[in-house]
C-alpha cells in the first residue's frame, strides 16, 4: 500500500511550465522588437560614397523618418560656415527632397530656409533655395527665391546628383549670428510630385509630418520634438502586437487542441484563461496609449484604424467578461449556444486584430523587421495550428474506422446468437449487444470522440 501511494504521488500531474515560458516569450518579443524599432544611427555605404570627396568623408547619420540621410562638414576656423548633404530615395518618375533651417527656436516648416531638389518627368533633376512661408501652409505656390535679406543663411555651390533610387543634395551654408551649430534646428521632406520648379504638397503621413529635429553638429546627437512620442508608438505597437496579436490566438489553441481531442491536458483550461487574460491586459494598456497618441494628434487622424480598436477592445472586454462571470455551466441547456457565440466572436475578432495591427505597422512605417518577424510569428502559429488539426482528422479518422469495425463485430454477433428454445445461459439474454455490459453500443461505456 505505501508503494502504491509512493508511485501515485511520484506520477501525479507536475504544475504547467507553460507561465514561465511565456513570460520568457514575452520578454524575448520585447527586446527582439525594440531593437528592430531602433534602426541604426550610421549611414549607407551608398550615401556615404556620394558624399565623399577627395578621400575626405563628412560625418553623416540617418535621420529618423523618411529613410533620410544626413551629411555635414565643419570648415575649418569657419564655426558658421558647413558642407552639408541631404539624400532619399525617390522611387517614382518624378518628386522632390527638401532640407533646410529654421531660424526660430524649434524646427518647423513655417520659416524654413530650405534647399529642395527635384526630379523631373523627364529624367533631369534640378535644384534651388526656397522661403517657406506661412503662405505656403495656406496653399498658395512654393516657387525658387533668393535668401539674400540681411542676417539670412547663405546657399551656395548648390549641386544634386544621383545613383539608381538615392538622390542627394548639398550645398555650402554660411549661417548668421543667430544659428548655433550646437543646437541647429533643421527640418526635411520628401514629397511625390512637382510642376516644373514648385514641389507639390507632400504627403501627411507620420513619418512627413515628423521628419524635424534640432541637432548638435558638433556631437552628433539630434533631439526631436516628436521623440516621445514616437517612443510612445512603438511601445504602443509592441504591447498590441504581443498582447492582442500573439498571446490572444496563443491562448485559442489551448482551447482548440488540449481539451479533450486530439489531446487531454488537465490544466488546458488555466492555460487558456491565463494566457488571454495576459494577452487582454497586455492589449489594453497598448490600446490607451493609442488612445492618447489620438488625443494629442493635431494634424492627422487614423479613423479606420481607431474604429477599428474601439471595437476590438469593446467586443473582447465582453467576451473576457461574460468568459469569467456569466458563462452557462455544462449541464445548462443553452450552454451549446454559448460555446458556439464564444468560439464564433473569438474568431471573428481574431481576423480583425491580425488586419489593424498590420494597418498599424503601415502607418507608422518602422523598420521592414517588425512586418516580417510578425509575418514570421503568424506563420509559427498557423504550422503549429495546421499541425495539430492534421492530428486531429486523423484521430477521429482512427476512432472513427474503430468504432465502425467494433459495430460491425457486433452486429455480426447478434446475427450468429441463437433464436429458438430460449437462451443457452439460463434464461438470460445474449450478453453481446452492449459491448460486454458496457450500453450504447461502445466499450466500457464510452462515447466515440468528436472532431472539433
Amino acid at each position: 500500500m505505501s508503494s502504491n501511494m509512493c508511485s501515485s504521488t511520484s506520477n501525479s500531474p507536475k504544475p504547467p511550465l507553460i507561465f514561465p515560458l511565456l513570460t520568457t516569450l514575452f520578454l524575448f518579443l520585447f527586446l527582439f522588437l525594440s531593437a528592430a524599432a531602433q534602426s541604426s544611427s550610421e549611414c549607407s555605404d551608398q550615401f556615404r560614397e556620394m558624399i565623399t570627396t577627395h578621400g575626405q568623408t563628412p560625418n553623416c547619420r540617418k535621420l529618423t523618418t523618411l529613410k533620410a540621410e544626413f551629411g555635414w562638414t565643419i570648415l575649418q576656423n569657419k564655426t558658421t560656415t558647413v558642407d552639408v548633404f541631404f539624400g532619399a530615395r525617390l522611387d517614382n518618375d518624378e518628386g522632390w527632397l527638401a532640407w533646410g533651417v529654421n531660424p526660430g527656436h524649434r524646427p518647423q516648416m513655417i520659416g524654413t530656409r530650405a534647399m529642395i531638389g527635384i526630379k523631373y518627368k523627364n529624367g533631369s533633376f534640378g535644384v534651388d533655395t526656397y522661403n517657406i512661408t506661412s503662405d505656403t501652409k495656406l496653399g498658395c505656390p512654393l516657387l525658387p527665391s533668393k535668401l539674400d535679406e540681411d542676417d539670412d543663411v547663405i546657399f551656395s555651390n548648390l549641386q544634386i546628383r544621383s545613383q539608381s533610387d538615392l538622390v542627394v543634395i548639398s550645398a555650402t551654408i554660411n549661417l548668421p549670428s543667430k544659428y548655433n551649430i550646437s543646437r541647429l534646428p533643421h527640418v526635411w521632406q520628401v514629397g511625390d510630385e512637382a510642376d516644373g520648379n514648385e514641389p507639390k504638397k507632400h504627403p501627411t503621413t507620420l513619418q512627413n509630418v515628423d521628419s524635424t529635429e534640432t541637432i548638435n553638429l558638433k556631437t552628433r546627437i539630434g533631439h526631436s520634438v516628436g521623440q516621445h512620442r514616437r517612443h510612445l508608438r512603438t511601445v504602443h505597437g509592441i504591447l498590441n502586437i504581443v498582447g492582442w496579436g500573439i498571446l490572444l490566438p496563443l491562448g485559442v489553441i489551448f482551447a482548440r487542441y488540449f481539451r479533450q481531442f486530439p489531446y487531454q491536458w488537465k490544466y488546458w483550461f488555466i492555460a487558456h484563461i491565463n494566457i488571454q487574460i495576459v494577452g487582454y491586459t497586455l492589449g489594453t494598456i497598448g490600446w490607451a496609449i493609442g488612445l492618447v497618441l489620438g488625443h494629442s494628434s493635431r494634424y492627422y487622424t487614423f479613423r479606420i484604424h481607431r474604429i477599428l480598436a474601439i471595437f476590438i477592445f469593446t467586443f473582447t472586454t465582453l467576451q473576457v467578461m461574460l468568459a469569467l462571470r456569466l458563462k452557462p455551466e455544462a449541464t445548462d441547456e443553452y450552454r451549446k449556444y454559448w460555446d458556439m457565440y464564444h468560439q464564433f466572436l473569438g474568431y471573428a475578432l481574431l481576423a480583425l486584430i491580425f488586419v489593424n495591427i498590420f494597418q498599424g505597422i503601415a502607418i507608422l512605417k518602422p523598420d521592414h523587421t517588425w512586418k516580417w518577424a510578425y509575418i514570421g510569428v503568424l506563420g509559427a502559429l498557423a504550422a503549429i495550428t495546421l499541425a495539430f488539426q492534421i492530428r486531429t482528422w486523423v484521430k477521429f479518422l482512427q476512432s472513427s474506422k474503430k468504432e465502425k469495425e467494433k459495430e460491425k463485430d457486433n452486429n455480426k454477433s447478434n446475427a450468429q446468437a441463437p433464436t429458438g428454445g430460449g437462451p443457452p445461459n439460463g434464461g438470460k439474454q445474449p450478453l453481446v449487444d452492449g459491448g460486454g455490459g458496457g450500453g450504447g453500443g461502445h466499450p466500457g461505456g464510452e462515447e466515440p470522440p468528436k472532431l472539433i
